[in-house]
């Protein structure tokens, strides 16, 4: 699903190139789930952006889903994103002068699905909130938007999920839950999962996890 070779991504800044990623090598299977772990500043959001066709590379070689990634206009590749990624962000990113129905049918409706509010009710009732299909995200607590945000990145039934910090927001409990309902959805979907988390509990729940340091894999600590 994922194949990356000797990826790197620089800045320019004032004080001279900064190297975020420092030629990354990582292939992850369809259906694995993997988590990408390590300390703050590592680069592990970088290389999530990178995946998911957000961010280019400065080198190397991004393969998702038999795609090159660096081969693509911006136009292509966000009709790639629309068609393969979901994309669970810590700050949700609802719309929200949109309510929740609205929200998790906006990517179908940019696919133009004709079913798009049929197929985001469908969602929104899986992660038992077919009671809130009105509500708007100020009216929602941190966990409910939590899980419209995950009806949103699965209702397009995507080949790859990447989800970054997702539980960062919210409190123990209620991050149990939503990682619990992520995991069960991964599984009926059979989603290929990249999570970035701080957590290392978190990402043990996992198939594999990578650990990334100083914008490289650190194999001295692969698990």
């Amino acid at each position: 699903m994922i194949q990356l070779r000797n990826v790197q991504v620089k800045l320019a800044s004032a004080a001279g190139e900064v190297n975020i990623l420092r030629g990354v090598d990582l292939a992850i299977a369809p259906g694995e789930s993997v988590g990408i772990v390590g300390p703050s500043g590592a680069g592990k959001s970088t290389l999530m952006m990178v995946v998911g066709g957000l961010e280019r590379a400065s080198g190397g070689e991004t393969v998702v889903a038999g795609v090159e990634l660096g081969g693509l206009s911006e136009d292509d590749l966000a009709l790639w994103r629309r068609e393969t990624v979901g994309i669970v962000f810590q700050a949700f990113r609802l719309i929200p002068t949109m309510n929740a129905l609205e929200n998790v049918a906006v990517p179908l409706e940019l696919a133009g699905k004709s079913n798009a509010f049929a197929r985001a009710r469908e969602a929104l009732e899986q992660v038992g909130l077919g009671h809130r299909l009105t509500h708007y995200p100020d009216q929602l607590s941190g966990g409910e938007q939590q899980r419209v945000a995950l009806a949103r990145a699965f209702v397009i039934q995507p080949k790859l999920l990447i989800a970054d910090e997702p539980t960062g927001n919210l409190d123990g409990t209620t991050g149990t839950a939503i990682m619990d309902l992520l995991f069960s959805l991964r599984d009926r979907f059979g989603t290929t999962l990249l999570l970035v988390t701080h957590d290392v509990g978190l990402a043990q729940r996992c198939d594999r996890i990578v650990r990334v340091k100083d914008g490289q894999i650190d194999l001295g600590e692969a698990a």
